[in-house]
């Protein structure tokens, strides 16, 4: 409590927080489609509901066969809030404090609400033409529900005339796509997703490639029809993502973190996108803000690119070992702090 007041005092100036980076509000929230309501049908509903969460979650489609779930793939409703029907769905409420204790204590890890802001240059070509998909228009509705399912923060560009010109195959296919980081720059997202999909002998194909910072995925994905595709598109997607964000088991070390520049709202943020590390705020100095974390150093880089902070490289001091005090005969040596174990940051 004195490290929050201290924090409070510190920082009353509120600046705002320049970050693309989007919460997932409905992240544990599930929709499966049902064929009746049945007992048997809704059974089976809240199983492909717990695995489709797991993997939302995990980022790993193996997770859910975990044996250490196996009671709770047997009992999905020990973690379950509420469910009811909607129209010919099935839509399941998880508790995230439940779920993430039970997952944690199987030992997976797991990603955050916070995560990339993607937008999406989403190019149809069907029988009756060629055209980007904008927000607003119909067919976003299927690129919409599939990002929820997937759990990722979707946005579309309005498609207008200049963005119906640009979204050509050649823009969407290059390898580094500047027309469309151009004209990316007003949505303000953290990636940029380019799909060109096809009608084909009544199934849909589709080749994309995702850009976040400076690396590049890229696959492709078929499906029965465009809400089919969709889906299958962004679960590879969801699932390239994880791989950055979410550190595997055992991969994680204690690190230092420091982080300069802080504010009240930056602090708030920091502790919301620091939440799946773990993070322990451990002192406040001025604006700088001490944090325990426990988590790769490569997963907190990416953790914290999001909300656009940039790494401080300190190049060590030569030290002069005849200069140091000697502790006395007999009494131990003082312990001295490997220093690769602290990432600074600052905005």
């Amino acid at each position: 409590m004195r490290l929050i007041a201290r924090l409070l005092i510190c920082c009353l100036p509120l600046f705002s927080l320049s970050s693309e980076a989007a919460t997932v509000s409905d992240l544990y929230q599930v929709r499966e489609p049902v064929a009746s309501q049945q007992p048997e049908e809704r059974d089976n509903a809240l199983g492909r509901a717990l695995q489709t969460l797991v993997l939302r979650l995990t980022g790993d489609r193996e997770a859910v066969n975990n044996p250490a779930l196996a009671e709770l793939r047997q009992d999905p409703q020990q973690i379950i809030s509420q469910y009811g029907y909607e129209e010919d769905s099935l839509l399941v409420d998880f508790d995230p404090v439940s779920t993430d204790r039970s997952l944690r204590q199987a030992g997976l890890s797991l990603w955050g609400a916070n995560r990339p802001a993607i937008l999406a240059w989403w190019l149809n070509d069907g029988s009756d033409g060629s055209s980007l998909v904008g927000d607003g228009q119909s067919s976003a509705a299927a690129l919409h529900q599939a990002a929820q399912h997937r759990g990722l923060p979707l946005r579309l560009p309005i498609a207008d005339l200049n963005e119906q010109l640009l979204a050509t195959p050649e823009n969407l296919g290059a390898a580094e796509p500047q027309a469309l980081r151009t004209a990316s720059e007003r949505y303000a997202a953290d990636a940029l997703l380019a799909v060109q999909a096809r009608e084909d002998n009544g199934q849909w194909q589709a080749q994309w490639r995702l850009w976040l910072g400076d690396t590049r995925e890229q696959g492709k994905a078929q499906g029965a029809d465009q809400a089919a595709l969709a889906d299958a598109v962004l679960l590879l997607v969801s699932e390239r993502l994880a791989q950055r964000y979410v550190v595997a088991p055992g991969a994680a070390t204690n690190l230092t973190l420091e982080v300069q520049g802080a504010d009240l709202a930056r602090y708030a943020e920091l502790q919301r996108i620091l939440e799946p590390l773990a993070a322990q705020l451990h002192k406040v100095e001025g604006d700088r803000l001490i944090y325990r974390v426990n988590a790769s150093a490569e997963q907190l880089r990416a953790q914290l690119a999001l909300v656009n902070l940039q790494e401080v490289t300190v190049d060590p001091q030569p030290v002069d070992a005849s200069q140091s005090p000697q502790p006395p005969i007999g009494e131990p040596a003082p312990q001295v702090l490997r220093r690769d174990d602290v990432l600074r940051f600052r905005w």
